[in-house]
């Protein structure tokens, strides 16, 4: 079987099967966010910056999403940092590598799904992805056996299309499968480039209270398509194409609902004129 390697273990994320045990029971321990027996959720969006600044909003939504009381056949994440014209692509067969052992992935899914959209093809030796990997170990800890299906997702009308499609397939299919999409939000200051409000605190508090309270919005009135338009407008989500694509999924696996689980940003870590935010929601 082809493995596609770790890249970010050791950096991003603990190297070690203990390490990662260890930080994720952290963040367990420490948690605020509580389960709602009564909206079971099908799907999340999840921050994907190094575990130290997102981990545990990214631990929060996994967890949530592993309450149901059967386990899901597989887990469909959304992900990558592309431009509005490039083509979805998937990860059709072989595994990923984690600290805590290998995902498989769910490859009679990936050809079902390879007949009815025009998927590029994912190799294990592509460039390593961030908005995927990082929540790969969280994925691995809370179900040991699933199967994953990583996708990228464009932030155009295509993903939301695409979404419905892997909804629809996994029904056909039989499947029980859960959703993610992987997003961070604005990234403002002189790192960035980004910085229509000066810098300061009142940078920060537009970037916390409007700029991303904005695209949040639009992923709680249940609005892919707003989504995509709301970041390309306000350069408020890095992923949007992912959030819009699982958001999609999700409605057509029943959700008519989302939740905040959490906000914050890269700011309460790290103090400084260049900062990152980040959301938790289930739906």
């Amino acid at each position: 079987m082809k493995i596609r390697q770790a890249a970010l273990s050791g950096s991003w994320y603990s190297g070690t099967a203990s390490g990662c045990r260890q930080e994720i029971e952290y963040f367990i321990k420490n948690s605020t966010v509580l389960p709602d027996p009564s909206r079971p959720a099908v799907g999340g969006i999840v921050p994907h910056a190094g575990w130290y600044y997102s981990g545990s909003i990214a631990c929060d939504v996994i967890r949530l999403l592993s309450g149901g009381e059967s386990a899901p056949d597989a887990l469909v994440i959304f992900g990558t940092h592309l431009y509005p014209d490039a083509p979805v692509a998937i990860m059709k067969e072989g595994a990923w590598e984690t600290p805590l052992g290998d995902l498989i992935i769910h490859e009679s899914f990936a050809r079902e799904l390879c007949l009815q959209v025009p998927f590029d093809i994912e190799t294990q030796n592509d460039a390593p992805d961030n908005t995927i990997e990082v929540q790969l170990p969280f994925i691995k800890y809370f179900w040991k056996d699933i199967k994953i299906l990583p996708i990228s997702a464009p932030p155009s009308p295509k993903s939301v299309e695409m979404g419905k499609i892997v909804a629809e397939v996994a029904q056909k299919m039989g499947l029980k499968i859960l959703i993610l999409g992987s997003t961070d939000l604005t990234h403002y200051g002189p790192n960035y480039g980004y910085t229509p409000k000066g810098r300061g605190k009142a940078a920060l508090q537009w970037v916390s209270e409007i700029n991303d309270r904005s695209v949040i919005a639009a992923i709680l009135s249940m609005d892919p398509l707003n989504i995509i338009r709301d970041a390309q407008q306000k350069h408020n989500a890095c992923c949007a194409g992912a959030a819009a694509a699982a958001l999609s999924a999700g409605m057509a696996m029943g959700a008519v609902e989302s939740r905040l689980v959490t906000y914050a940003t890269s700011h309460e870590k790290s103090p400084g004129e260049s900062f990152v935010g980040y959301t938790g929601i289930v739906f």
